[in-house]
Order: structure tokens, then sequence, then C-alpha cells
């Protein structure tokens, strides 16, 4: 092959042309007054060994998209055009095809700044470029933070709804659209993130939310399913499997194709911002020039961007993958536009748009807005605005409870959306998106109380039911008229590949008469023989797809606890006493396979018995106790909630056999207690996605009884997201005495506040007195890499719920196993030990020590004394 210079030379030498032919390296060395030009190939080395661009990051990043298109323009002679500045400097050229027209554009008819050229392919190379294109296809060198959409970024969504009026941007809105496609651009939700991303204020938040969707509902309704997936960051519910599968380095490789940035520039920028998404807007703000011009990102075209990516797979996906990733950024106009793409991708947008903000936007936008065709009614705004604060607080109140409870029954935006497009609010809702089987409804959880004195206080004068709190899997489990078996988990995943041996004993447990039903329960790992409970642990080491019954190496037993639905009819609005009686009376147990949950009923008076029963739970290795209301109150209702709330329980389908909640219009007088507290009635019904005083857990790790251990803090990693500014998590240890040295017993996230975070981080500032320049040698942990380790100079006490053995960790290793060292579940920051030094922080030999107190605890006991309920990693 020639080398470079004799390539110069003999392109210069070329009589077959008539004009000198002029490359990249005539433009830049134009541009770069004595700076030499390189050729193309060995700046495309460069790009890829990740060679310092800082100087010249766009003339690399031309150099290689160009040899990219040469390659894909194979058979396309390049021949170079330059046209003059009107001001009468020279400007850049640019490299087309033969007789290709080029145009100097200032300004599309939208009054977007383009700042550079168009070059139109003639009609023979559009032909054969896309038969099917009838538009002329366009390349620009361009600034790249000039093609912003001002039309979208000058609309005030943070105005108030009641004076907010979407008609007078709608249209101005379609015909920009209309010059794009048609559908509404990702510009109008990127406009919405950045004024929700610049307050704290909730209620700020959700009215920009109701202002974006008002806007869409009235100019595009077909883009609002897109939209609402897109701001509450995910593509499907949790129970269809469609995730992006994305690992940082495939956005990583995106902003190094797209901006030009090497690897030291990209960690530099990360170190100083600390996110993905900012990443990509400093580096798109630095970026100068791009080669293409960008094809407008709409919202529907991002969504199908994600749908795709997620649903790509096999050989090959992930180079697919790659360039859906590289378009979108390639696309993105502006760095705002950059930095929601890339959040996105990493799916943490942080824009505090989380479920129930969405569904409380969905319902006030609908009161407010509805597509153009639809016949339901809307609220005045100019009625609403003449409305107190409490009075408006009542308007809204209802139709936020109406889509709440749909989507609590049926969690799908793909359910709720299209039927809110055709009937707005309404009662109706509540029929077309009630509970179906094999769609998880969202599960009831349990209010925390810290020991069980505050139980028994908040439940005077009630009958309640104690259940063991196992340490195992919460299951919703589907049966249909078919035997068709769906099991899913607290958070909603498709779990049924992961336990067939539940699913073939399905048969086996329904008695006469059980058609459909949806049951619930825990899923503990046992011995097959004796019915001795295994740790969540060992339930954890079960392959999680594609099981056999033939290899199942941990046994499980399903202790079931609530019965929500049976033969087609909904059991939601039944007392908890009744749907008990029907899980119990109407199937039947399997020995070490299915039973129900070991359980006693009590009331406030019975202290000793609740006691006794909760320490026999942490005995046998439960995490504690749920405790439940077992029966309605007559005339219960929740105190200071609107009396339309009441109407839309009046309003809901029900058994006949339920009793009565309460009536609509009760009077002061038929009420008195509710005037003068404002505790909430404590109903026994299933409320799905609400967290109630009606049920109550206790956990032995929220005791203050029972011991802890003050650690020594040594290192830590950037926090992500809100946290990615501090010290997140941060890694402990513990002492060994017979070496001296700190060994790793867990990370921690719990229990922090905002300001010790911040006094953290300025306590171990990288570069300070109190952090190290690596690993220091006394330190044993085999982890991952700490982005900092700290000086050992603190204590810190530490609460946790158990003691595991890890593969990762080290500390205590040889004192109760040789190969695995000892770590804490769910380990929660409780105060730094001001009067302790680290030599009497905690001992391996102490640690090793609480586990064997905790072993001994354990004894072995059939399967069917143990109980019950909120699932495996406990959101408290």
């Amino acid at each position: 092959m020639a080398s470079p210079a004799k390539k110069r030379k003999l392109n210069g030498d070329s009589k077959s042309s008539s004009a000198p032919s002029r490359n990249l390296d005539y433009f830049f060395g134009k541009q770069k007054k004595g700076i030499p030009a390189r050729p193309a190939n060995s700046a495309a080395k460069s790009v890829e060994n990740g060679a310092d661009m800082s100087a010249l990051a766009d003339e690399e990043l031309a150099r290689k998209l160009q040899a990219k298109w040469d390659e894909e323009d194979a058979g396309g002679r390049m021949v170079a055009k330059k046209s003059g500045s009107p001001e009468g400097k020279e400007s850049p050229t640019l490299f087309v095809l033969a007789d290709t027209a080029v145009t100097e554009t200032k300004a599309d008819k939208n009054g977007n700044n383009m700042n550079g050229f168009r070059l139109e392919l003639p009609e023979k190379e559009q032909k054969i470029a896309s038969p099917s294109v009838k538009t002329k296809s366009t390349l620009s060198l361009q600034a790249a933070g000039s093609t912003e959409d001002a039309i979208s970024f000058n609309i005030p969504f943070d105005e108030s709804p009641l004076t907010f009026e979407p008609a007078k941007y709608v249209q101005d809105l379609q015909g920009h659209w209309a010059a794009e496609g048609g559908d509404a651009s990702y510009a109008l939700l990127t406009r919405c993130f950045v004024l929700v991303n610049s307050t704290q204020s909730r209620i700020k938040i959700v009215d920009t939310l109701v202002n974006l969707l008002r806007v869409i509902i009235e100019g595009d309704q077909s883009s609002l399913l897109p939209t609402v997936w897109l701001a509450t960051n995910a593509i499907s519910p949790p129970y269809i499997s469609l995730e992006l599968g994305l690992g940082g380095s495939a956005i990583s490789k995106a902003l190094k194709n797209v901006c030009g940035l090497d690897k030291k520039s990209l960690k530099a920028l990360y170190d100083k911002v600390g996110d993905a998404g900012d990443v990509a807007f400093e580096a798109k703000k630095r970026q100068s020039f791009t080669l293409r011009k960008p094809k407008p990102l709409t919202i529907k075209s991002v969504y199908q961007s994600l749908v795709k990516i997620a649903s790509t797979q096999g050989t090959g996906s992930g180079e697919i993958k790659q360039r859906i990733v590289d378009r979108l950024l390639q696309d993105a106009r502006g760095a705002e536009e950059s930095r929601y793409i890339v959040r996105t991708l990493c799916q943490h947008l942080r824009i505090g748009a989380v479920k129930t903000t969405m569904l409380i936007a969905l319902s006030r936008a609908f009161l407010l807005s509805k597509p153009p065709g639809a016949d339901f009614a809307l609220k005045s705004q100019i009625e609403l605005a003449k409305l107190k604060k409490e009075a408006l607080a009542e308007v809204w109140a209802r139709p936020e409870e109406v889509v709440k409870a749909c989507f609590a029954k049926r969690p799908n935006y793909n359910d709720l959306i299209p039927v809110l497009l055709e009937i707005g609010v309404c009662d109706e809702l509540l029929v077309r998106c009630g509970l179906a089987l094999h769609i998880p409804l969202r599960p009831m959880l349990g209010s925390i109380t810290r020991d069980l004195s505050e139980m028994l206080t908040k439940l005077q004068d009630r009958d309640f039911s104690c259940e063991y709190k196992y340490d195992g899997q919460r299951a919703q489990v589907h049966c249909d008229d078919q035997g068709k078996v769906s099991i899913f988990s607290r958070h909603l995943e498709l779990m049924t590949d992961k336990y067939p041996d539940l699913v073939a004993l399905i048969p086996k447990i329904r008695g006469d008469g059980v058609g459909s039903f949806i049951m619930e329960g825990e899923v503990v790992a046992v011995d097959p023989e004796s019915g001795e409970l295994k740790t969540f642990q060992t339930l954890s080491n079960r392959a999680r797809k594609d099981v056999a019954i033939g290899s199942v190496k941990v046994n499980v037993c399903m202790f079931a606890f609530d019965l929500m639905y049976l033969n087609s009819e909904s059991l939601l609005d039944r007392p908890f006493r009744e749907r008990r009686e029907l899980l119990r009376s109407l199937f039947t147990e399997v020995p070490n396979q299915f039973t129900w949950v070991k359980s006693i009923d009590a009331t406030s008076q019975d202290s000793e018995a609740v006691l006794e029963f909760f320490k026999s739970a942490t005995d046998i290795k439960c995490e504690g106790i749920m405790v439940k209301i077992l029966d309605n109150l007559p005339n219960a209702k929740l105190k200071d909630e609107p009396n339309d709330v009441a109407d839309i329980k009046e309003s809901t389908p029900k058994p006949p056999s339920k009793p009565t909640k309460g009536k609509k219009g009760v009077s002061e007088k038929e009420a008195p207690s509710e005037k003068k507290s404002r505790r909430k009635a404590l109903l026994a019904t299933y409320e799905p996605d609400k967290r109630l005083d009606s049920w109550l857990k206790v956990k032995k790790d929220y005791s203050t009884t029972f011991d802890t251990l003050d650690l020594i803090p040594i290192a830590g990693w950037h926090g992500q997201g809100r946290k990615s500014k501090w010290w997140s998590p941060i890694l402990l240890a513990v002492r060994n005495e017979e070496t001296g040295s700190l060994e790793a017993v867990c990370k921690c996230i719990s229990g922090f506040t905002d300001s010790f975070y911040k006094a953290n981080k300025e306590f171990y500032e990288e570069g300070g007195e109190h952090v190290l320049d690596g690993k220091p040698s006394y330190v044993d942990y085999e982890g991952g890499h700490p982005d900092v380790w700290f000086e050992p100079q603190e204590v810190w006490e530490m609460a946790f719920a158990d003691l595991t053995l890890s593969p990762t960790y080290t500390a205590a290793i040889g004192l109760v196993s040789d190969e695995r060292g000892l770590s804490m579940r769910f380990p929660r920051f409780l105060k730094k030990r001001e009067d302790k030094g680290i030599d009497e922080a905690s001992t391996s030999e102490f640690l090793a020590g609480l586990y064997r107190k905790q072993e001994a605890k354990a004894p072995a006991g059939p399967a069917k004394d143990v109980g019950v309920d909120d699932a495996e990693e406990d959101e408290d």
C-alpha cells in the first residue's frame, strides 16, 4: 500500500480530473493554518486507540465519519465543492457525491438557526439510495448546539393548569411537527423534563406533567402512551419481560463515537459531574460541528428505538443495539436532549415523576383536556380557579383515586391510556380496568412498627391476627379455569419458570368447586424431609429461568396467607377474616410443599401471648411477624377522606356478602369521633398498592434489643443519580485481632441523611488528608474496586437483620467456614461512635460469635408451623 505522502503526490499529479480534488486534509489544513494535515486512516486509528482528541476532536470525528460514508457509498465518486460566505470569509468545504447541489442555509421555516450547508443528492442518487423515499436526502456540517427546537423550549409547562391553555401552542406545534413527520417531537418531552428537574416542589412537578399531557392529548393523542412510558422511565410493565439490556460500555462507546470523546476525557467528565446524562450534556455542548443533519427525534421514535433495543436478541444483537444507541445520540438536538436520552438509556431519569405522580397528573389532565372527537365532560378551568385550596383538593381527589385504583389492580399503561382517551376519568374506568387473571395486581403492604408496644397501641380494641413473617419470596399465584398458572413476585415480575414444582402442585391443592383464583403467599426454601426452614440466601441460589422439575436442588414450600379472587369474583372488598376462611376451607395442604402461615388471633390485651409468638417466630429464622386487622368496624370510613372517594368504593362492584363500609353523606352527629381525631379507620379489606396500619410488620431488625456492630468505614464509591455528589455505598470492615488487618464485611446505603452524606464527602474529600492513594495492604477485600479508599479512623454503629455466609466478604473467614466469610443482610447506619477509636471496633471473633448465636436459635421444625408476608427485599 502506498504511503499517505505518495498518495497525496499521486492525487496531485492525476490528470483524470479537470479540477483539483480536495479532501478532508485540505479543509482542516486551511482551517488550522500551520497545523500539518494527517491522513484519514491515521486519524481513524487515533480515534480507535483512544488518543487524546482535545485539540482535533472535530477533525478526527469528521475523518472517521467520512471514511465510514466512503465505504457505504461504494461506487460513488467524491468531489469537493465549496461555497463562499456572504461576508467574504472562507466557508467550510464539504464533500458530496457528483452533481450534488450545495446550498448555504441560515434558518429553516420554523426559525431554527441551521448555520451550515445543505447537501442535496441528485435524483439519480436518491433512487439508488432509497427508491421509496421521495424527499431529497440531506447532510450538513452545522453547529451542534444550534439546532434545538425553539418552539417547544418556550412553552411554560410549569404554569398553573388552571391558567395554562394548550390551544395557544397546539396549532404551531402541529405545523412544526408536520414538517418533521407529523408526530410530537421529543423536544417537547425534554422541555418538560428540564422544568421538572429544576424544582423540588411536588406541586410544580405535577402541574408541569399535567400541562405536558394536555398538550399531547389535544395535539397528538397517539403519542400519549409513549410519553407516559418515557416519563415514568419504563417501556413495559414489570410482568412483561422487556429490558434494555444495555451495559455502561454501550453508552460510553456511543458518547465516544458521536461526541468525539476519548476514554480519558470521558472518565474526567464522569468524575466531575457523576452522572452519565450530565456527561452527555457537557460533551454535546463542547461538540462544535456535526457532519450529518440530525433527524429530529419524536416521542414515538425514541420509544420505538428502546423497544427495538429490548427486543433484539441473538447473534449480532450487540452491534445492532450499539447502532441504535449511536443514532439516538446523533439525532439528539442540543445538549438537553442528549442528557435525557442518555438518562433514559441508563434507566435513571432523575425527574421525580414516580408512578403516583404520573397517575395524579393523568387524572387531572383528563379533567381539563380531551382528544379531538372524544365525548366526555370536562371541568371548567374558570370555575376551578375560583375555588379555595381545600375545595380544589376535593375536586381532584376522586379522579385521582379512580386512576390509582385502576392502575393498582391492572398496572399497565397499555390498558389504562386507551380507555382514558376514550371515556376520560369516570366510574366505568374502574370496571374496564379492573382485576384480571394473569395480570398481577400491586400487593398490599404493611406499615412499619419499631416494636411490639407501638403495634399494640395502634391496634387498641381491635381483633387482629399475628402471622409469622417468613424469610422467603412473596408470590402471587394466578390460576384460570383451564388450569393455566402464572406466578408473580412482589415487584410484579413473572417467575412461573422459576417454580415449575409449584405450578405442578396447583392441581393437588385445589379443592372441589375451585375454578379460577388469585392467591398470595410466601415461597420459602425448606428441607423436603423434615420441613426445616432454610434462609433466603439458600432460596436465592435457585436458578431464575427455565428450571426443570428434575433439576431442582432447592426445594420450596409455599405458605399461603391471602385469597384475592375466586371463581371470577373479586374478594378485595371482603374482610380479612372471611378471605382467610375461604382460603383455608377450599384448598388442601400438602406436607412440606403447601400450607398456611402459622398464626394466632389476639387483641391488644393479649400482650404476653403476642410477645411469646414474636419470639417463637424469630427463633426459627423468621424475619418477625405480620399483624392484620380481622374485621371492619361498622360504618368505618377513612378520616378526612372526601365523600366522593367513599363513592368510588361504593361504585366498585362488590360481592353481595360484603359488609357495609359506610354511606355517602354521614353527618357530623352520626360520626362525632371523626371530628375529634385525625386517626384513620382501620379497614380489613385488601387494598392493592397501599401501605396501611391495618397491616403492621414487626421485624427483628427493628428491635432495639438486638445486637449491633461497631464497624470501620474503609472505602466508598461514587453515588448514582441523586447521590452522585456523595459516597454511596460505603464499605465497612471489622478488625482481625490476630493479624491486625481490617476485613470487609458489607456495603451500606441505608440510614444516612443528606446532611450526613454531605459532611462525609467533605471529610473524605478526594485528594484530602483523610483519603489514601490506593488500597492499603492491611485491608482484606476481594470484591469490586472502590473509587476511593478512606484512612481508617472512625467507628460507626450498624444495625442488621441477619448474618450470612458470603463468597465476597472475608470477615471471620476460617472461624465459621474455611471458604466463606460473613456478611450482614440489610445493614443500616445508626450513628457515629464518637466514644470509640478504631482499636475498639468489633472484631471478627465477635462477629463469628454472633453468627453462632444466631444459628443456635434456629431449631428444626415442621414446615407447616411457620408463616408469612412482605417479600424478599422489603422496601422499608
